[in-house]
């Protein structure tokens, strides 16, 4: 069962933020991080596991770490917390070049987790549009993956205009420099529940994710 908590509004120390950036000026950014993935890299190829499923474990991770990126609205308004996130992330069909969306539910055990993601990978790796998997849960999250660029920025956008609360990270190819391997990782949020310390507070824990996944 998927459950949540109500965020205490008048006794939360960013209610006037929130409600700034939710009524007056609705606000959506990106920040994009190089993160040094050289040891995590090298523990992949050393455990046989695949980099792609094994990065959105340490993500998700992560994300479900910091209370800021689990906020959504409910059917009142009301602002919440979910217990935790699972991962909608992207499917590359090399035929075509056309993409999936494939969600998994998450589970802070690895191995049951990368049981479950490389399942669906391998069962809708060929499943073509852009929803392969019924029944996406609410409490998702988005990553995806564009591996033919570095990248420095990378903006996502909604046109309507709404605020998204549901963090998007968006990872690049990675490329070497002064004996470190990094990568580009975006992260989009929006102002409303997160600002430029928790956007910190997530690439710095991130990297720490990963590096202690490696230990």
């Amino acid at each position: 069962m998927i459950n949540y908590k109500k965020v205490d509004i008048e006794n939360w120390e960013r209610k006037d933020h929130y409600l700034y950036y939710k009524e007056k000026l609705k606000v959506g950014y990106s920040m994009t991080s190089n993160i040094d993935v050289t040891k995590f890299i090298d523990y992949c190829h050393s455990k046989n596991i695949k980099f792609y499923a094994t990065f959105i474990y340490c993500l998700t991770k992560t994300l479900n770490a910091l209370e800021n990126f689990k906020m959504f609205e409910d059917e009142n308004g009301d602002l919440c917390v979910w217990d935790y996130l699972v991962p909608n992330y992207t499917i590359f069909h090399e035929d075509d070049k056309t993409f999936s969306d494939c969600w998994t539910n998450f589970d802070d055990d690895f191995e049951t987790f990368y049981a479950a993601i490389t399942k669906d990978m391998d069962y809708y790796k060929d499943v073509k549009g852009v929803k392969v998997k019924p029944g996406q849960p609410a409490n998702f999250y988005c990553v995806s993956c564009v591996p033919w660029v570095n990248f420095t920025g990378y903006g996502t956008n909604v046109i309507n205009g709404q605020l998204k609360y549901f963090p998007i990270v968006t990872i690049g190819k990675y490329e070497e420099k002064d004996g470190k391997i990094l990568m580009p990782c975006t992260l989009t949020t929006t102002h409303a529940v997160c600002d430029g310390y928790h956007v910190g507070l997530f690439f710095n824990s991130l990297q720490k994710t990963l590096d202690d996944f490696c230990k």
